[in-house]
């Protein structure tokens, strides 16, 4: 690789070391021809779930469809509401939007991203039914404070762990907190597989048995079809694979997090950077900062060799599935982070020489972008 190119993801980095692994694993299921539902899914969903630290683990095609089968499994009817950030990666309203239910956003906190409780106490209405604190960027929500608030108003809480694989919230890992949890396993996340799956969290056995049928066409017993459910069950090659990488999570999430302080170092005061929080032990799946002339400064970084991400925009309820240009100036504060959001490069085996000239091409980027 050029010394001078930094690529904002590189998967092929954290795969050398296990890909002969990763391959004996595909190998066994291709020999035992077990393909659908077969026992590494089991393996897998029982290990994840022991991981996380709850009792239940039910594989799904994707993040997206976890998101969906949580939101039946906890019961939540169509047409009844569930409030979801306004800065998320529209998959999580659209998860929502899937199981019948209709997404209700409200605002996000103006340093980290996160969920406003505040904001989500005023979209509390007769028909809502619960609330998706989204662990954003690798972030553990407060989930404290998000059980008191889901505990006042009666709602059911769906945590968005997509980007949260091994996140903690005062020494509890995020996704054990809520009626449920929805993870993805897409190839970049901090857990991902060869391809697209997911996986639905809990510890409550009914949910469990709900999305157990959900995912896989509504089937309770062979030929036993209660509900009208859908073909997303996790792949048995994919759940091999992830069964592998698992091994390997903790120590990744933990070179992530080496580059996240190095980043913070030479960037604090500069730019606006997520901040270090009691409670949180953050895992870091996307490096953001919030920068003034974000696309120019985005330019600018390409221009030097390197890769950069934007993350959300426009905002959620800005997307023409949910209203469009037509809601611009509903939620300023995540519209404002969809305007100067840029992501720095960040995975496993990121060199700190790589840190430094990420860091360094931001700044001057930045002075650039300001002349």
């Amino acid at each position: 690789m050029d010394d001078r190119v930094v690529p904002f993801v590189d998967l092929g980095r954290t795969h050398d070391a296990i890909n002969g692994d990763i391959l004996d694993a595909i190998e066994a299921v291709v020999d035992s021809g077990d393909f659908i539902l077969g026992s590494a899914v089991e393996r897998f969903e029982r290990a994840f779930a022991s991981f996380v630290g709850v009792g239940h683990g039910t594989g799904v095609g994707s993040g997206t469809a976890a998101l969906t089968v949580a939101t039946l499994a906890t019961g939540i009817e169509a047409g009844q509401e569930v409030i979801v950030p306004a800065h998320t990666y529209i998959a999580t309203a659209l998860g929502v939007m899937h199981a019948g239910a209709v997404p209700v956003f409200c605002e996000v906190d103006s340093v980290t991203g996160l969920i406003d409780l505040d904001s989500a106490a005023a979209a509390v209405g007769g028909r809502t039914a619960a609330v998706v604190p989204v662990h954003l960027y690798g972030q553990a929500c407060p989930m404290d404070e998000v059980a008191a608030f889901a505990e006042r108003h009666g709602l059911v809480v769906i945590e968005d762990a997509a980007q949260a694989h091994g996140a903690s919230w005062r020494g509890a890992k995020a996704g054990s907190f809520g009626h449920a949890a929805a993870f993805s396993f897409y190839p970049s996340k901090n857990l991902g597989a060869l391809g697209d799956g997911g996986i639905v969290l809990t510890d409550d056995e009914e949910v469990a048995a709900a999305a157990r049928r959900w995912r896989n066409l509504g089937q309770r017993a062979k030929g036993e079809h209660v509900e009208a459910g859908f073909n997303t069950r996790l792949d048995t090659l994919q759940a091999a694979a992830l069964s592998i990488k698992l091994r390997y999570l903790d120590g990744w999430n933990a070179s992530r997090r080496e580059a996240s302080t190095i980043y913070r170092e030479r960037l604090g005061g500069v730019v606006g950077v997520l901040p270090r929080r009691p409670g949180a032990d953050d895992v870091w799946h996307l490096f953001p900062v919030l920068v003034a002339d974000r696309d120019r400064v985005a330019e600018r970084m390409r221009g030097r060799g390197i890769g950069v991400g934007l993350h959300y925009t426009p905002a959620v309820h800005m997307q023409p599935p949910f209203g469009g240009q037509d809601r611009a100036g509903e939620f300023p504060v995540a519209e404002a982070w969809a305007a100067r959001e840029l992501s720095l490069p960040m995975f496993p085996g990121i060199t700190r020489s790589e840190v430094e000239r990420a860091a360094d091409a931001l700044l001057e980027s930045v002075g650039d972008a300001g002349r």
